[in-house]
């Protein structure tokens, strides 16, 4: 518990295999709190010395995670145009197309971003009837990323930016204002956590250029609690979940009988342009990760970026 500690405040886990236990951290934090209350309720253990190291181990942990858990108090403008768009990560195209075309007719999805989608994912989404909800495609099934759309998609190309694949982006318009999408698959650090950093670091430099009006929503191999991934955030981005205070929210691994999904793999993030109205996760058939579903409000005016 102390080391994740350790490696969550120094950011040991960027370029490093550090980044796999980092993902635990929120239950090292809750350990730490349960072995406060044994501490306190067993006499045999609860000398001055180790209620204090225990105590202060759980505070300090806590104290990291609780900002996550308190949602913004930003308020959603009257009348704002409202973009609704989800995540999916198709399991190298083997998610049920037909539990996919539900989600996106019973949300109201505007915008759908998918990792792992195959060509023979892409043709068994058009058999379903997909292209009857969302016309408008921008496919890339070399690059790991595509994104569907109910809106015209415009500047659409994959991002020519240094990751290991290319991610597909896009705009659509929104209450007037173009909205910038990028449709997001890092590597992951088990693989290569170098690699994995470098996909952050490009991603990074991807989000100081795109201005306030900005989505970044995919599959990110990461967490809140990694280095890389809240670096990205302060070039200006927002995490969905934990501006509306869900910031334990768990996409991964999906689907299986004994194990629930543990850890945050799957995330909206969007820049001081737009605001969180809802964000929650969708479990669909034949994938390893939950898909995230989050309405965004686009804010009336002009907006500085952060």
């Amino acid at each position: 518990m102390l080391a994740l500690l350790v490696v969550r405040l120094t950011g040991l886990d960027a370029g490093t295999r550090l980044a796999v236990p980092a993902v635990l951290f929120p239950y090292g934090a809750a350990l730490s709190v349960l072995l406060l209350v044994a501490v306190l309720a067993v006499p045999a253990l609860r000398s001055r010395w180790t209620v204090a190291v225990v105590a202060l181990l759980a505070v300090a942990q806590v104290a990291v995670l609780v900002p996550r858990f308190l949602p913004d108090q930003r308020q959603v403008p009257a009348g704002a145009a409202e973009l609704r768009v989800a995540t999916l990560n198709a399991r190298v195209g083997g998610v049920d197309p037909r539990a996919v075309l539900r989600l996106v007719r019973s949300e109201r999805i505007d915008v759908l971003a998918v990792q792992e989608l195959t060509r023979a994912g892409i043709a068994a989404f058009a058999e379903a009837g997909l292209g009857r909800l969302l016309p408008h495609q921008e496919l890339h099934p070399e690059n790991d990323s595509s994104i569907y759309s109910r809106l015209p998609l415009t500047r659409a190309d994959p991002l020519d930016a240094g990751t290991t694949w290319p991610q597909t982006a896009a705009e659509v318009t929104v209450g007037g204002r173009a909205v910038r999408l990028v449709a997001v698959h890092t590597y992951y650090p088990l693989g290569d956590a170098d690699r994995w950093t470098r996909d952050f670091t490009a991603l990074t430099s991807v989000a100081r250029d795109s201005g306030p009006d900005t989505v970044f929503l995919g599959d990110f191999n990461a967490s809140l609690d990694h280095a890389p991934m809240r670096s990205l955030l302060a070039a200006g981005l927002m995490d969905t979940h934990a501006e509306l205070g869900r910031g334990w929210a768990r996409t991964w691994p999906a689907g299986r009988t004994l194990v629930p999904p543990l850890v945050q793999l799957d995330h909206v993030l969007h820049g001081p342009g737009l605001t969180d109205v809802s964000v929650g996760e969708r479990t669909l058939p034949r994938t390893d990760h939950r898909a995230v579903v989050a309405v965004l409000a686009v804010r009336p005016g002009p907006v500085l970026a952060r």
